[in-house]
């Protein structure tokens, strides 16, 4: 059993152990915590006193005997009320009803008369919303989802089962070690449904799983509904030039690690990446997921402000639950001045709470969460979010320099299976000065449409003929990227190396 499983079942056991009569316990493992709960009931009444379950299904179950007595929610907390025997009284669908003032009415008096008789009522569900009336009657314990060592024992079990069945295991440990992280946020059941789907049929067991694993993760996020489970297929080589954000990423790659763990060295917090449109933010960031083999989600703030998933700060709220559920995990905020800004800071409303909800989870946040977060309009952004303590680095992106507009096209053009020789990239690189990356990308996409069109091969002529007839953004907007570029001189570290 895994520490922070563990530590759940202390604080349960310190809350029966203080008497508390009605305890609620939020949980996605229904079964995992009736067990928990009948060996501290065998362990503390040695056979004696009653076990007894309720659900809208089945009503009241002795555990016990199994006799049932098919009865509402209501009829069965006034039949465990006449009950004079101590034990443990679990209701599993009590949650839905618990703003009703017949059961609000019940449940007060089950408080008061529990109390000091080693009868407990314990509730069980997905998420509570404890009234107001209830607050004082009710203490709430969180059952948390499997740890990854907990994930990794059974990930063991199913791979020796597996082998059992003549299935070779050919997973590296880094590999083991990215499948467990594939598989966090989901219940035991969950990951073993997974495994079962990824293992079944197999003669060798080895990378092709990952994959298979990462659908299912995709199938959590789009259960939430706000979160956008990103596969990431980018790599730091499809990124051309930003050589100083390359380095800061590649020194933090195995921090989280329980290497980097063990030695004292806690994983990265977030970085914020600003900068001129079509420069590659977006692109870095699937990088960072495809470089940390992390999970990467995206948080649409629109999705949020939209009321469409409830009020926009429960929203906000379940997100960052979820989110905190499958870590190790990179969160993608995109466009981050949309939804968190100096306007939303200071409008005395809905997007102040997000804000100093947003400022307060990213100063105390303890899993191992990496917020990974774009802006364009950066004058937009508050102080608040850009000082250290929150986001370990602010990096500006730039317009490419000479050396990373050829990079760029060096990227391109080999992605489109040219040959690099046949080109001229420095002549290139200065026939697109102050463009971005974005641009260069549609140069030698549109060029490449052109030569297939006519039943050629691409060819220098070809890119100089868009070139000529493309207006990069640097001409159409010059005041404002002139004003971004001061503005982030004394507030950012450049991405990219100096081109002198």
């Amino acid at each position: 059993m895994s520490a922070p499983r563990k530590q759940d079942i202390k604080s349960l056991k310190e809350a029966l152990t203080g008497g508390y009569p009605i305890i609620a316990i939020e949980t996605w493992e229904e079964d995992a915590t009736l067990a928990t709960l009948q060996s501290f009931f065998n362990n503390a009444f040695q056979g004696k006193g009653s076990f007894l379950s309720w659900d809208l299904q089945s009503g009241l179950v002795d555990v016990a005997t199994g006799e049932t007595t098919p009865c509402s929610a209501i009829e069965a907390l006034d039949k465990i009320q006449t009950y004079d025997c101590s034990g443990f009284f679990v209701f599993k669908d009590l949650n839905a009803a618990l703003n009703s003032a017949e059961i609000q009415r019940r449940l007060r008096n089950i408080h008061f008369g529990f109390r000091g008789q080693s009868r407990f009522l314990l509730l069980t569900g997905s998420s509570f919303t404890i009234p107001g009336e209830l607050r004082k009657d009710i203490v709430l314990i969180d059952y948390k989802l499997p740890e990854p060592s907990e994930v990794a024992t059974i990930l063991d079990e199913q791979i020796q089962t597996a082998v059992r069945r003549g299935a070779a295991n050919n997973l590296s440990l880094e590999e083991v070690n990215q499948a467990i992280i594939s598989l966090k946020g989901f219940t035991a059941a969950e990951i073993r449904y997974s495994l079962n789907k990824a293992l079944w049929g197999r003669k060798s067991i080895d990378a092709e799983i990952l994959p298979i694993l990462q659908d299912e993760k995709e199938q959590l996020a789009r259960k939430d509904g706000v979160l956008e489970y990103v596969r990431a297929m980018e790599s730091l080589e499809d990124v051309g030039g930003l050589e100083n954000l390359k380095e800061w990423l590649v020194k933090r790659r195995r921090l989280f690690s329980p290497e980097a763990a063990q030695a004292g060295l806690n994983p990265p917090r977030g970085l914020l990446m600003m900068g001129i449109s079509g420069c590659g933010k977006s692109l870095s960031v699937k990088a960072i997921s495809s470089l940390w083999g992390l999970p990467l989600f995206r948080l649409d703030m629109n999705k949020v402000y939209s009321g469409n998933y409830g009020t926009p700060e429960g929203t906000f709220y379940r997100a960052i639950k979820s989110i905190e559920s499958v870590a190790p995990a990179i969160l993608w905020i995109d466009e981050i001045e949309g939804g968190i800004s100096s306007n939303t800071a200071k409008d005395g409303g809905t997007g102040s709470h997000i804000f100093s909800a947003f400022l307060t989870w990213m100063q105390e946040k303890s899993a191992g969460v990496f917020v990974a977060a774009t802006a364009n309009r950066i004058d937009l952004l508050p102080a608040e979010i850009i000082r250290k303590g929150r986001f370990d680095q602010v990096f500006f992106i730039d317009l490419p320099n000479d050396s990373e507009r050829e990079a760029i096209f060096r990227v391109h053009l080999k992605r489109r299976g040219n040959h690099l020789e046949d080109f001229d990239l420095p002549l290139l690189s200065v026939a697109t000065e102050f463009w971005n990356g974005a641009e260069i990308e549609h140069v030698v996409e549109a060029a490449t449409i052109e030569a297939f069109h006519r039943g050629n091969l691409l060819a220098q002529d070809d890119l100089y003929t868009i070139i000529r007839s493309t207006v990069p953004l640097s001409r159409t907007m010059s005041e404002q990227i002139k004003f971004i570029k001061n503005w982030a001189s004394e507030r950012a570290i450049s991405a990219s190396h100096s081109d002198k």
